[in-house]
């Protein structure tokens, strides 16, 4: 089992930035996954608002699953071995 650091990225456009407004959001986890892909998953499947992709009826991202896609978010691994696939910190605003 892998260690991941799954952050939003804070590099986007105000026209596609599914992390505005910031409240009621996930921005960061770390999670126990056998790869990237499961990482993400974990990370999607844990979200807060920022999977919605629209704020109030006015779309504010073109994506409902930013942990997903790598322009949105990023994913390292951590270099520490474990057994067992699971949330570790989860990074949650809300208002």
């Amino acid at each position: 089992m892998k260690l991941w650091l799954l952050e939003a990225r804070r590099d986007l456009s105000e026209e596609d930035d599914p992390w505005e407004p910031w409240y009621d959001k996930c921005f960061g986890m770390v999670v126990f996954a056998l790869s990237e892909e499961a990482a993400r998953s974990l990370a999607d499947s844990n979200a807060g608002d920022e999977n919605r992709g629209e704020f109030m009826g006015e779309t504010i991202s073109k994506t409902t699953h930013p942990w997903l896609d790598s322009k949105y978010s990023t994913c390292i691994e951590l270099k520490v071995p474990y057994k067992k696939q699971e949330v570790v910190l989860k990074d949650f605003r809300s208002a």
